[in-house]
Parts: structure tokens; sequence; C-alpha cells
């Protein structure tokens, strides 16, 4: 079970800083320092972009030392490798019905992003670390996906400080790396074009996340060997797909009405 929890707790921790980057904060970022706009004001994009996975990294070091430290509290718990697969499979199914929208209830988030007067107060490095550890905290800026509380809360089951640590470090660097997706670009009207193409991109990320989280499910569920894991699981799953095709019919009865 233990495997299970932390190969999971990765495998969320990387589909979940994939899926940030279309969050407010991570595409302002990808507008905010690039190569030309770094050149702009004198400064080499090279060292702002190095400094922001610096940051990320050290963010993300941050978000997987709390998780290290309930990490150690669970394994001060004591309970039974079911129970802990048990919980996982709860929080992941939660996952899943909050971000599929599905029960029209999602887990509570914030809309806060990064201070882009630092830009013009601060030193490349200063705005390029701070913003990268904020962003790669996962909890300090935009809450795109329910996915940022479901890695923390399995690389906390696992029972494994270290375990919970490498997923908070993977989730930042993932993050920080994410700005040298414009690391080609020459000058706005690519960056128009670029940001039209990401956006594009968005919703299918958003649903690679819910099936990266719907496999999680599957994965756990296995691994409990319980019949009543895989009936919950089974009963969550048909009603988040019978809601979400009430929800997707209600829009287009209400497209087509206006």
């Amino acid at each position: 079970m233990t495997l299970c929890l932390a190969v999971s707790a990765f495998v969320v921790a990387a589909a979940t800083a994939v899926r940030s980057t279309w969050s407010p904060c991570g595409l302002s970022m990808l507008s905010t320092i690039t190569p030309f706009g770094e050149r702009a004001k004198g400064h080499s994009y090279r060292a702002t972009a190095s400094w922001f996975v610096v940051g990320g990294t050290v963010g993300g070091a941050t978000l997987g030392g709390v998780a290290a430290l309930l990490a150690a509290v669970v394994r001060g718990w004591g309970r039974s490798p079911a129970t802990l697969g048990l919980c996982a499979l709860a929080a992941t199914l939660i996952a899943v019905v909050s971000d599929t929208g599905a029960a029209g209830v999602r887990l509570p988030i914030h809309r806060r992003q990064v201070n882009e007067r630092w830009l013009d107060r601060y030193r490349p490095w200063v705005y390029g670390a701070g913003f990268g550890w904020q962003i790669g905290t996962g909890l300090a800026t935009y809450i795109t996906t329910a996915a940022v509380y479901l890695m923390v809360v399995l690389a906390a089951l696992t029972g494994d400080p270290l375990v919970a640590l490498g997923v908070g470090v993977l989730f930042g660097l993932l993050r920080g790396l994410a700005v040298l997706l414009t690391r080609r670009l020459r000058d706005p009207a690519e960056l128009l074009a670029f940001h039209r193409r990401f956006a594009s991109a968005g919703p299918r990320a958003g649903r690679a996340t819910v099936v990266v989280e719907c496999c999680v499910a599957a994965a756990l569920t296995a691994a409990v060997h319980s019949p009543v894991a895989l009936g919950v699981t089974a009963l969550a799953v048909a009603a988040v797909g019978v809601m979400a095709v009430r929800r997707k019919d209600a829009l287009t009865v209400q497209r087509r009405s206006v």
C-alpha cells in the first residue's frame, strides 16, 4: 500500500503541476518573464528564468516540508495500510467530484496572484525567485484544481517524510520549469500566438487531470482489496458520470435558448 500511495502521490504531483500552469498566475508568469521582456528591461532572461526555477523548487520543498511533517504524524498514527488506503481513496474521489463540478460543488480555493509591482521595484533575482517560490508552494497563489490538495493528502498518507518531501520538490520543480515554455519567443506577436494555442489546450489539460485522478482511484481501489471500496468507487464514478451528463444537457439547452 505504501508503494501505491507513493506512486500515486508523485503521479498526481506531476499532473497537478502541469494543470496549474493554466491558472491565471501561471499564465501571467508566461507573459511576464519572456526573452524580449527581460531584454527590454536590460536583464538576462536566462538568469531570471533560472531564478524562477530555483524559487519554484524551493517553494515545492516548502510544501513538501509541510507534507513531511504530516507524514510523520501519520506514521505515528499507527493505522493499518487498509485504513490509509481508504482515506486516500476517499480524498481522491472528493477531488474527482470537485474537479468535474458534477455535483455542483467545488472545494474552496483562493484567487491570489503574485504582486507584479515587484517587476519595477526589485532586481530580477528577487522577483524571479520570489514569484517562483510563491507558485512552487502550490497553495500561496491561485488554485486551479483540487488535485493540489489531493497531492498533499497522498504525500502525507505515505507515512514517509522523505517521500512527502520529494513529492513537493517534484511539484515545485515542474511548476518552475513551465516558465521555459516561452524561451524561444522573440516578440509580442509570437507571445500572443503562443497564448492562443496554449489557451485552447487548457480544457484538455483539465480533463487529463481528472483522468489521472480516476486512474489513481482505480489503483487505490485495487490495492485496498475491499468489496466496500470497489462498490463505493463504482457508485461515485457512476454518479459523477450521470451528473456530468445532466449538467452538459442543461448547458446545451441554456445555450440554445439564448
